[in-house]
């Protein structure tokens, strides 16, 4: 073999690996000048969950009841919410269309758990219980209502979120058992009677008590001082009807005019 040809392919291997190995440090570097200079990757901020401390209950099972046979007719809901941590208990009774110009009645009956809970008046306990309506003009009533529940602290208002309505509010804390009713009656045009209200929450009672015997024993004690819409006769009228209590708040009768 000439001798040239013999020292072209010895020398052949040693350049093909200087090649390939000048290739890869170049690569090398590329990868590392990359990584180095490249902007730092764009981090999106989680915004936090803004969970309520009270959980709906999907098929709640009624523990009392608001039977108003004048109202057959309009709509009805019971929901129960528990709170998350406390598990405090609260029963909310709605009679009628939220946002409309005829009656709606919303009573809550509270039972706290061991969440902190503080009464703060009358007014704000109103206002809060009430903030989806936008009450406005909020002024306490100085004379209690007396009701089967006893004396309850009023607060007329007015809303603001839709239809504009009057409401008479009502609140009382009880400490044994540890027991807040609350909630409002309204209506468009005047204002609702105190005797309406006082009949409507007469008409309020208890299906279950559970494991709550305090709760029961008052509202036993309740139904003891019920006055039967003003008339205190059980015999006579288990349960009268209140003319003024649902449908003539919507429509009052024209008067009857004397013809000559």
């Amino acid at each position: 073999m000439h001798p040239a040809l013999h020292s072209w392919r010895e020398e052949l291997p040693a350049h093909f690996v200087r090649a390939l190995a000048y290739v890869g440090g170049w690569a090398i570097l590329s990868i590392a000048a990359a990584q180095f200079f490249q902007s730092p990757p764009v981090k999106t901020a989680i915004a936090p969950v803004d969970r309520s401390d009270w959980i709906e209950i999907e098929r709640p099972f009624p523990a009392f009841a608001l039977a108003i046979p004048e109202a057959g007719g309009q709509p009805s809901s019971y929901a129960i919410r528990r709170h998350a941590a406390g598990g405090g208990r609260k029963d909310i009774l709605s009679l009628g269309e939220p946002d409309a110009p005829t009656p709606f009645l919303q009573v809550e009956i509270y039972r706290p758990g061991s969440e902190p809970v503080t009464f703060a008046g009358p007014v704000a306990e109103v206002a809060d219980g009430a903030a989806a309506l936008g009450p406005a003009a909020l002024t306490p009533d100085g004379e209690p209502l007396a009701s089967k529940f006893g004396p309850l602290n009023l607060v007329s208002f007015e809303t603001s979120n839709g239809v504009a309505r009057q409401c008479l509010g009502f609140v009382r804390a009880y400490d044994d058992p540890n027991l807040r009713l609350s909630g409002w009656f309204c209506q468009a045009g005047s204002l609702v009677a105190r005797s309406t209200l006082a009949c409507a929450l007469d008409r309020l009672t208890l299906l279950a008590a559970g494991s709550e015997p305090k709760v029961g024993a008052l509202f036993a004690q309740a139904e003891l001082h019920r006055s039967f819409c003003g008339q205190r006769e059980p015999l006579l009228a288990a349960t009268p009807k209140y003319r003024l209590l649902w449908q003539a708040l919507a429509t009052r009768p024209e008067p009857r005019r004397v013809g000559r």
